[in-house]
């Protein structure tokens, strides 16, 4: 009896324990888009028994014992435990982890944890970029990253901006390299930012890894791809508006400007120019001629992304279109771009995936920056004068800005195709074998008529405006020039990979790659165009033409580099870091003797808070230390410098005839040798109260060695012959010493409420050390005409530093001219007081001095967001402080305008001691000194938005995963007591490296300010 009721017991007990098992089963979406997510793994909780969800994201997981915890992970998303209570089909959404996702960081020829990271490397996210909504990728840069800086060459559309990475550090090419998918991309305009999945930036020497072309940093952009067993997803981005001026420069109506001219006259002893003014009223406003109040600007983008069980795939179509708010349509810059990605597991262990991009852009251009652009002009054309008139007497420079908008037409196409394939293998276990083969090509063509037009400028036979002065000025004319750009990198390396005894993790790289960039140029230039008719300016329909490159052959360059690398990085316990790179490049830029070049770098980590004394901390949740040093190498200059080549121009008698033959071109210096950056850094990364703070703090400095410069020579060695050149030498070194510090903080105040808030700040103290140049200097930049250049790298001064006369306010009587140290007689009471700097009792040359330098001495940036219900809001600014802009866009000529500050000018003893007198006679008022020297710090909101996504369950209903409206507004207003256009300018341009020239830049020759942009746009996701 006992036996048979242990057993009826058993049995119900069986029972009982059986029906708390259950069956479970669901499907697993994406929660932004509602989308299915395949591979998914479901796993039960503390067990091996698990589950992956199929292509549409179901899953099935049999005998589950009742309230047991499903754990529900997929990568680069949420992990999310789910207690199972009942048998009911489960619903899971998972969200994306955009921290997790940040983890990941492309640091050169692989990939590292941000935690495991030893260099000062930065991240900008797709989040950002989306919110900024650029034109051009750099301005998504501006203010995200401390120790990185981005300076307008012109506010133009498609115009180029510079990159510097903490400092200046050279007056040559300071260009970062810029891979994109690995691929080196030199023009950023032909990327559609749509396309950005991240950025990251390598600032110290882990850039080393790339050798002789990261010595100014790295930029590594990521774009978007699809992921395996993804379905096919459809992204639309859309925005359009329109965009205008942020400041118009105060300057004189036709009253005031008719009372000033006829005050300088009268200060000269000249009849007065305008004996009754009454008539004159305000006159034209030349600003509002030329600037375009409604400029529009949209953009269109569709993406495709997906993938099967073994590969994935991405494709991408973008059209944009911006005018200018200068000139309309004359200024004009569109960009279509066409991506395509894929990559397939072909075999086990052997992975292909290729990229391929194509860009069309055409931008029209007017005169931009310097002596008779359009902007220039605008401020210098007389008021009194109506919009259909002439220039009379006002210049040779100066014209009418209206007409010469109607009558420029600049336009430059490119056709640019990118793309890369790579083969990557694993064998043995622990070995990665990997080869790619990234190019680009670009064909560039630009075309300009310059048709015959009278200006009215009496001197000039009263004709033809036309800066390209020939035999033929009188006469309009037409240019067709014709570049070809190719590139190819190919690179390989095998990688070890291996952990021992769970402590010692070590990864080993070996590789090798081959650089080579060529390039041809060629133009013609034709005259007599029938009918002086832009339909008929061709060369086909010139009367004649010629061939503009010297001795009528094809210019070209051909550079190469070939580079060997090794790399070992080594972790103890996850917490003690080290890498250490050692790489040999050789550059064709350089002698045999100089050619090639051993550049060691290193660092050092120490995740601080892993340790037993800090693993139980309430409030730090990471610490790590890190340093780091290296030496780079930069070859960054025109090619066969150390050899004379034969692409200069001469004329030689033969049988008293004169013929057009070859001469040597730029000058040769054999003893040419790689510029070496030294670097050092020392960082820390802290997160507090479970990461909501995140704070990094590093000390940098950087110095350059060997500076390749181009610098000032005597004409008695040919310089001054036509296509030659100085040399290229060697000539100083350059210390860039700072300090960078980030501030991160987010906080989930509730289930609907987000903030996050980010500041950076970096310090930056540029010195020059030494100049090994004759005179011990090297000048550069310009100002007026005639005058000296203001700008010199010298020793114990910021590299570009301006150097000019300092004044001391206005000689108020000829008593006080009388005491005083004058440079000539043309000193009169209302002339500037120039200091006497080495008290001499003379000025003269030996009395210029240091009068401020266009580095800022400290950027911010600050980064603002918060989410709220299903609303949006984003905020980001941007200051500059320290820097210095010389003003050099007045001309002061008689009939000039002026600005409404010469209305506080001096007019007699006491009246002012700010603006001088004016006169048409001769004076040192124009000479360079701090009077035309302003402080151009500012702080200005780049960027304002305010979105709001439709809830889920309505854009189900329309047949979307995701909806969103909003509006932004770009460049709202900036703070600064810069009276210019815009305190952005960096002039130093050069065109034909594509970056800026540190000695020469800060100088505003009438810079084309970037516009206010208002947008209204979408995104689309189904």
């Amino acid at each position: 009896m006992k036996i048979k009721f242990l057993a009826l017991a058993a049995f119900i007990f069986s029972i009982t324990a059986y029906a708390q098992n259950l069956n479970v089963s669901g499907t697993v979406t994406e929660a932004s888009s509602g989308q299915p997510l395949p591979g998914v793994n479901v796993i039960l909780k503390n067990t091996s028994k698990g589950a992956s969800t199929d292509f549409d994201g179901n899953f099935t997981l049999n005998d589950v014992p009742l309230n047991s915890v499903l754990v529900v992970s997929y990568l680069g998303f949420v992990t999310q435990e789910i207690k199972i209570v009942d048998s009911q089909p489960l619903s899971i959404s998972l969200v994306e982890d955009s921290e997790s996702l940040k983890e990941v960081v492309v640091i050169g020829y692989g990939t590292q944890t941000k935690k495991e990271i030893t260099g000062a490397v930065a991240v900008v996210s797709s989040e950002t970029v989306e919110t900024l909504k650029p034109t051009r990728i750099e301005q998504a840069l501006q203010g995200q990253v401390a120790g990185v800086n981005i300076v307008s060459n012109s506010g133009s559309p498609g115009s180029a901006s510079t990159i510097s990475i903490r400092g200046v550090s050279t007056n040559g090419d300071s260009r970062p390299l810029i891979l994109v998918d690995g691929t080196v991309v030199e023009d950023l305009s032909v990327i559609n930012p749509n396309d950005i999945e991240t950025i990251n930036i390598l600032k110290d020497a882990t850039a080393g890894i790339y050798g002789v072309r990261a010595a100014n940093g790295v930029i590594l952009i990521t774009t978007k791809s699809g992921r395996k067993n993804m379905p096919l997803t459809i992204e639309y981005n859309g925005y359009g508006g329109f965009q205008e001026t942020t400041r118009k420069l105060p300057m004189l109506n036709a009253t005031e400007y008719g009372l000033l001219l006829n005050e300088s006259f009268a200060a000269n002893g000249d009849p007065l120019d305008f004996p009754d003014v009454s008539g004159l009223g305000q006159g034209t406003d030349w600003q509002d001629q030329v600037f375009e109040n409604r400029a529009p600007i949209y953009s269109n983008a569709i993406t495709l992304k997906g993938g099967g069980e073994k590969s994935t795939y991405a494709v991408s179509n973008s059209f944009l279109s911006q005018n200018g708010i200068v000139g309309g349509n004359k200024s004009k810059f569109t960009r279509l771009t066409q991506r395509g990605s894929y990559s397939v597991d072909l075999i086990k262990d052997l992975k292909l995936s290729a990229g391929l991009t194509w860009t069309h852009t055409v931008r029209r251009t007017l005169p931009e920056t310097g002596i008779g652009s359009v902007l220039f002009n605008a401020l210098n054309m007389a008021p009194t004068i109506a919009p259909n008139g002439s220039a009379e007497n006002l210049g040779f420079e100066v014209v009418n800005p209206v007409k010469q908008i109607e009558n420029t037409y600049n336009i430059g196409l490119v056709d640019r195709i990118n793309g890369n394939i790579n083969l990557s293998y694993k064998f043995l276990e622990h070995f990665t074998a990997q080869a790619s083969y990234q190019f680009n090509y670009a064909k560039v063509t630009s075309n300009s008529f310059s048709p015959f037009v009278d200006y009215g400028i009496i001197g000039t036979n009263d004709k033809v405006f036309d800066l390209r002065r020939n035999e033929d000025s009188d006469n309009n004319t037409v240019y067709e020039g014709r570049s070809f750009f190719r590139d190819y990198t190919f690179d390989a390396f095998v990688k070890y990979e291996n952990s021992f005894n769970d402590r010692h993790n070590l990864n080993v790289l070996l590789g090798t790659s081959v650089f080579k960039t060529s390039g041809d140029f060629i133009s013609f230039t034709g005259f007599g165009i029938r009918d002086n008719y832009i339909g008929n300016a061709n060369l086909e329909d010139a009367t004649r033409f010629q061939n503009n490159n010297p001795n009528g052959n094809d210019l070209s360059f051909d550079q190469r580099l070939l580079s060997y690398f090794a790399r070992v990085q080594y972790d103890y316990k996850g917490k003690y870091l080290l890498s250490a790179v050692i790489r040999r490049d050789g550059s064709t830029n350089f002698g045999p003797n100089n050619k090639f070049g051993f550049f060691p770098s290193g660092s050092i980590g120490w995740i601080a808070s892993d340790e037993d004394f800090l693993e139980d901390s309430k409030f730090l949740d990471f610490l790590k230390l890190r340093v780091s040093y290296g030496i780079l190498g930069n070859d960054r200059i025109g090619p066969f410098g150390y050899v004379s080549v034969l692409d200069g121009e001469a004329t030689y008698v033969f049988d008293n005839t004169l013929v057009f033959g070859a001469a040597a071109g730029r000058i040769s210096n054999p003893e040419i040798q790689w510029e070496q950056q030294e670097t050092f850094n020392i960082g820390l990364d802290m997160r507090f109260w479970d990461n909501k703070v995140d704070v990094t703090m590093d000390y940098f400095n950087k110095r350059t060695n060997d500076l390749l410069v181009q610098p000032d020579a005597s004409g008695l060695i040919g310089v001054g012959a036509p296509s030659s050149s100085p040399p290229i030498i060697n000539a100083g070194v350059v210390d860039n010493k700072g300090f960078e510090f980030s501030l991160g903080y987010s906080e989930q105040l509730s289930d609907n409420f987000k903030f996050n808030l980010k500041y950076n700040v970096t310090a930056l103290d540029n010195n020059v050390v030494s100049v090994s140049q004759e005179g011990g200097f090297v000048p550069g930049g310009a100002f007026g005409i005639g005058q000296e250049a203001p700008s010199r790298m010298e020793a114990g001064q910021p590299i570009g530093y301006f150097r000019g006369f300092k004044t001391n306010g206005i000689f108020q009587n000829q008593a006080q001219i009388d005491n005083s140290p004058i440079l000539n007689n043309n000193t009169q009471p209302g002339d500037l007081i120039f200091v006497d700097i080495n008290e001499d009792g003379v000025i003269d040359d030996l009395d210029k001095t240091y009068i401020g330098d266009p580095i800022a001495d400290i950027t911010m940036g600050l980064n603002l967001s918060f989410d709220f219900y299903n609303f949006d809001f984003g905020a980001y600014a941007f200051a500059s402080i320290g820097n210095d802009i010389v003003r050099n866009y007045e001309r002061n000529l008689p009939l000039t305008n002026r600005s409404i500050q010469y209305l506080n000018r001096w007019t007699g003893e006491g009246t002012s001691n700010t603006f001088p007198r004016v006169t048409t006679g001769a004076t040192n008022n124009t000479l360079f000194s701090d009077f035309y020297v302003e402080d151009g710090s500012y702080l200005r909101l780049q960027n304002v938005q305010l979105g709001y996504s439709v809830s889920p369950d309505a854009s189900e209903k329309w047949g979307f995963n995701k909806l969103r409206f909003y509006v932004s507004v770009t460049n709202l207003f900036t703070l600064t007591e810069y009276t210019g256009y815009d305190p952005t300018t960096s002039v130093g341009f050069n065109s034909d490296t594509g970056s800026s020239n540190a000695i020469g830049s800060g100088i505003d020759y009438g810079f084309y300010p970037n516009p206010r942009t208002y947008l209204v746009g979408m995104n689309l996701k189904f």
